[in-house]
């Protein structure tokens, strides 16, 4: 996750691509948020910023030997424009000047303060079952140095598997309480569906298949590599296949000058379930930034298959397929499986409001890895 220390070394390093070699000069603007992501409209900006905002991104560089033209722009935070003073959630904007400052993307990073003590378990002994198709986390918060005089009002806490949002378990109240610590033990609300090892392929070179890849062919109408992932199959067992929990990495067979010298290439992902959803079906891993509706897949009746085509940079990727309600709400596929042995990785958010705090800090963070 995109989580830097206050005060310490740490760097958030922004990388995308303008799918052209014309230059567009683009204006970085941050800003503090809540924790629900909402602006935070009781601060200054000169209480979380040292420095400028709204300052030009002056890294970049032309794709080079690509079918697909692109030029790389890259940001450091902090750099020497600007600096963070506090802790907490933190959006920030890219803007084109050249199109009347049209926002292009939004990066979401957060900051912690190490100030409150977090011990973290996972166990598959779950209020639901023994060894079932679940996961439950356990947890204790101390305050440590922290004065909290009511922390119903004052902390807030969230538990996420594998860094997703959408099944994020958001301020479950804990089962024991005192002056020193809060504490979660066999909390039904802490309890997720394990889901299954992620599927993965990477594209390492577009003239030939490598992992994952059952072929690749050129198209000469749209002059591009066409790529096809093995056909997902139900997967009613668990098999261990390592995999990065979502992750993503930017590389090809040469592995030099990867941001520049990667191509595009349109990923056809295809999978078979026993029956058309009522549900849509999406695709998710943590290279999935943009709207839902960006990865929905289409359903096909002839071959009663969902499908989807994504323009994506060669490189390794882990994805997975979940189903995405009319309300937003995410669910496991069934034909994806869910076992008690699949390793997941957890992480625990902890935020503070004093009493005479304008917002809130984040004041702990602690992840653990489950299976192997």
């Amino acid at each position: 996750m995109p989580i830097l220390s206050l005060g310490s070394d740490d760097q958030l390093n922004v990388g995308f691509d303008e799918l052209s070699h014309t230059y567009h000069r683009y204006i970085v603007h941050l800003e503090h948020c809540e924790p629900d992501w909402s602006t935070t409209e009781s601060l200054f900006e000169n209480d979380w910023l040292e420095g400028f905002n709204d300052w030009p991104i002056e890294q970049y560089e032309n794709s080079l030997n690509t079918t697909v033209l692109y030029t790389h722009y890259t940001l450091q935070i902090p750099n020497e424009q600007c600096k963070l003073k506090m802790s907490g959630n933190y959006r920030l904007h890219l803007l084109d000047e050249d199109n009347d400052n049209e926002e292009v993307a939004v990066v979401e990073f957060r900051v912690v303060e190490p100030l409150m003590g977090i011990r973290m378990e996972a166990t598959t002994n779950t209020d639901l079952g023994l060894n079932n198709k679940y996961q439950q986390i356990n947890m204790v918060v101390s305050f440590n140095n922290v004065r909290v005089t009511n922390f119903r009002d004052q902390i807030q806490a969230f538990v996420l598997q594998n860094g997703r949002e959408d099944n994020m378990k958001e301020n479950v109240a804990p089962n024991y309480v005192n002056t020193a610590e809060l504490r979660w033990e066999h909390n039904l609300k802490l309890i997720f569906d394990a889901g299954n090892e992620y599927h993965k392929y990477e594209i390492l070179d577009p003239t030939h298949p490598t992992m994952g890849i059952e072929h690749i062919v050129w198209n000469e109408e749209d002059k591009r590599y066409h790529v096809f992932p093995f056909q997902c199959e139900p997967r009613r067992n668990y098999l261990y296949d390592r995999d990065a929990n979502g992750a993503f990495y930017i590389r090809n067979s040469d592995n030099f000058e990867n941001d520049r010298t990667c191509d595009y290439v349109l990923v056809h992902y295809k999978i078979c379930p026993s029956r058309q959803y009522d549900s849509r079906v999406i695709i998710n891993g943590n290279w999935t930034t943009e709207p839902q509706d960006n990865y929905l897949m289409e359903y096909d009746e002839k071959d009663h298959s969902y499908n989807a085509t994504i323009l994506q940079k060669q490189g390794y990727y882990n994805y997975q397929y979940l189903l995405l309600d009319y309300d937003g709400i995410t669910h496991q596929m069934p034909e994806e499986g869910s076992f008690f042995q699949t390793e997941n990785q957890y992480q625990a958010l902890v935020y503070f409001k004093g009493n005479n705090d304008r917002t809130w800090r984040l004041v702990g963070f602690s992840e653990i890895s489950t299976g192997q």
